[in-house]
């Protein structure tokens, strides 16, 4: 500030992680942003919330204070799916962990207030946008009120928020008082009363939406103010659009606020929350959302409709801004584990119109895909070369939430203003979405061939569902892109799990498989495919994980690491896991249960049977074996699933297992060979396979 000759920042950003001058960082695109728009920016970084010092050390700002927990929510970061401790930090310097508190939103507001009483605070990030509403927290066990409530917040923010923080700045810095602006999309805050103006639709109670809007299919498009004007003469075969039509009025929808039930009744009616949770995605889509209004003790939390999506000339500017595009000078030569991560990597597009369950990126960036142009993408590698150190030629990723969503969008912008279902892809493709990866081929294809890149890696996940719909995609991957191993994610086999998790059916994955591997062959390469997979998520079944393990073995696949389904806030099949029913459909006392794996022994034994290999799992799949009535799988045997004898140095070492079917012999140590995959048969070890909690 002082080289600056600035006497106040306009704006103060406190951050959780270090700051990281990098466009992966929400951060520093934040604080890039402001300045752009001639905001004077500065920010705090990992201060010390044991007290106000460091929460001081720029003074007050004359705009606001912007709060964020930094890349990731802040309990996910601090804890495991276990509720155990994490030992480090990928977005602290050396990786140590301990340097953000439990909910760092809260506390930082906290010390913020003590330090500058009176100074407006803005809460963001994707802390304060999973918990922008009443939400079930898992490390609590517990429904815990809005975070903007708990951190006595002036303004949330919710998504990726370049639009509403610069207009928030805009209208401050013209002298409008924050009270006043309740008008901002992507925005919750609190007033004590709904407007007079407003038209409320009331959704508080179980199938009771009210007179403005009848029961209907809540997941069926609307389309109803197309209805009234003339229909246009269909598209070609090649590209027809499906018109959806419902019986919802449409007239007053701006002015239209839906109630859902109040924090104190879904703390205490689980079911209650899964209704809120259907409602609250149900209200996501920009093009025809609500406002959302839940009381929490006296006053009313109103959570304005999602902000519109960026353009691609917006995108464009918001990651060409002057990022320093490495960590701040005062670490020092300080490794943060999560920039080297990503250093070389370049994100081409946002959002993601999967709508997987478990998944929390639909709720924070939307389902509209957002891509940069081309020239954009090519301009940010050329900086990566000639700027970054240490770059060697070889680009990590070209990617983002998914690798292969770039430019993917529905064909009809009406009919996409106008859908509610919650994913384009399930329970498969919508005729109405454009699947065409020849913009995706176009880029892959000039970023290689640009002077000093020797490679171009896509570590994003694939999805192959889509992938299959374009095999020059796949040639191309497979061909120029894949580093001897490429990660999807079928999740489960069952169709028990996939159905809550709106997953696509295995059969989706062998057809991708059979054209990875054709051309991976005909490129001279050897090349495998690593699933990953959930362990314990709502709907599985201790037969879906057993029928997982078998798979698992027969093709040769060994998890190094494995992580159970963590129920993050907000999504979807949180709502399942906590309430035990199913919000992807309408939700009564009497609909649809869901079989939840809760408690940490039904936890611990889905997680091994993802580790079947494991020697210290199988005093506890021996267990579960007989109990399932499937002891024939414990033997020495090919067919058998764990052996009957403990190895030396393990758990029950040399206890023969009751019920085993083949004779005595040691665990073999060798891995198991491939079978049947085109994955090596020469002695050499299988791939290793690693399955992880939500997004």
């Amino acid at each position: 500030m002082h080289a600056l000759g600035w006497s106040q920042c306009d704006i103060i950003i406190v951050t959780g992680d270090a700051y990281v001058d990098h466009p992966s960082f929400g951060m520093a695109i934040i604080g890039r942003v402001l300045e752009s728009h001639g905001f004077k920016v500065g920010i705090i970084a990992q201060p010390d919330w044991r007290g106000t010092e460091d929460f001081a050390r720029l003074g007050a700002p004359r705009l606001f204070f912007g709060v964020t927990g930094g890349n990731m929510d802040s309990m996910v970061n601090r804890y495991t799916a276990d509720r155990r401790v994490r030992s480090d930090d990928a977005y602290t310097p050396g990786g140590v962990a301990g340097k953000r508190p439990d909910r760092c939103v809260i506390v930082y507001s906290q010390r913020v207030r003590e330090a500058f009483k009176g100074v407006p605070i803005v809460v963001g990030g994707i802390e304060a946008s999973l918990r922008r509403i009443a939400h079930f927290d898992y490390w609590s066990d517990q429904v815990r009120r809005s975070v903007l409530v708990d951190a006595k917040a002036d303004l949330l923010v919710y998504g990726n928020a370049e639009r509403q923080i610069v207009a928030l700045a805009e209208r401050l810095d013209a002298g409008e008082p924050l009270a006043s602006i309740t008008d901002l999309r992507g925005t919750a805050f609190l007033r004590r009363t709904v407007p007079d103006d407003w038209i409320e639709i009331d959704s508080s109670e179980l199938d009771t939406p009210g007179p403005l809007a009848p029961p209907v299919d809540p997941y069926a498009d609307e389309a109803a103010r197309l209805a009234a004007q003339p229909v246009a003469a269909p598209a070609p075969a090649a590209h027809q659009v499906v018109k959806f039509f419902r019986k919802v009025p449409n007239a007053a929808r701006e002015r239209s606020v839906i109630r859902i039930p109040s924090f104190e009744r879904v703390s205490e009616d689980a079911v209650l929350y899964a209704h809120a949770s259907r409602i609250l995605h149900l209200e996501s889509n920009p093009g025809n959302a609500r406002a959302l209004v839940q009381r929490h003790g006296n006053a009313e939390l109103w959570i304005n409709p999602p902000p519109i999506p960026l353009s691609t000339a917006d995108m464009d500017a918001i990651y060409e801004l002057p990022y320093a595009r490495r960590p701040h000078p005062a670490y020092g030569d300080a490794r943060i584990p999560a920039y080297h991560m990503i250093r070389f990597s370049v994100a081409i597009q946002r959002g993601c119109f999967g709508g997987c369950t478990f998944c929390s990126i639909t709720e924070h960036e939307g389902r509209i895909i957002q891509s940069r142009s081309e020239d954009s993408v090519i301009r940010e590698i050329e900086t990566i070369r000639d700027q970054v150190p240490g770059f060697t030629g070889v680009v990590s990723d070209l990617g983002g939430p998914t690798a292969n969503m770039y430019r993917l969008h529905c064909k009809s912008a009406a009919v996409e203003s106008a859908c509610r279902r919650p994913s384009c892809v399930y329970p498969g493709i919508c005729p109405n979405l454009n699947t065409d990866h020849a913009p995706l081929i176009s880029l892959y294809r000039r970023a290689r061939a640009l002077k000093g890149i020797k490679k171009v890696l896509i570590a994003s996940g694939v999805r192959y569902d889509l992938a299959v719909e374009s095999p020059d995609y796949v040639k191309e991957l497979a061909t120029h892109h894949t580093g001897g191993y490429l990660k999807i994610a079928p999740e489960a086999l069952a169709e028990g799990p996939l159905s809550k998790m709106m997953k696509p059916g295995v059969g989706a994955y062998y057809r991708f498989k059979e054209l990875f591997e054709k051309y991976s062959k005909a490129a001279g390469k050897e090349q495998y495919l690593i699933p990953y997979f959930i362990a314990a998520h709502p709907g599985t079944r201790d037969s879906d994980m057993l029928e997982l393990a078998l798979w698992l073995k027969q093709n040769g696949f060994r998890a190094d690491q494995v992580q159970a389904f963590l129920p993050s806030p907000m999504a979807t099949a949180t709502a399942m896991y906590h309430s035990g029913k199913n919000p992807l459909k309408r939700i009564t006392r009497g609909s649809e249960e869901v079989v939840v794996p809760k408690g940490t022994r039904v936890r611990r034994l889905h997680k091994a049977f993802l580790r079947y290999h494991d020697a210290e799992n199988w005093p506890l799949l021996r267990e579960a074996l007989r109990r399932m009535g499937r002891a024939d799988l414990i033997g020495n045997g090919k067919h058998h699933l764990i052996p009957a004898y403990q190895p030396v140095g393990s758990r029950q070492a040399g206890v023969r297992a009751p019920g085993a079917h083949a004779p005595g012999a040691r665990a073999p140590t060798r891995p198991l060979r491939t079978q049947h995959t085109g994955l090596p048969k020469s002695g050499r070890s299988s791939p290793r396979l690693k399955t992880r909690a939500g997004r």
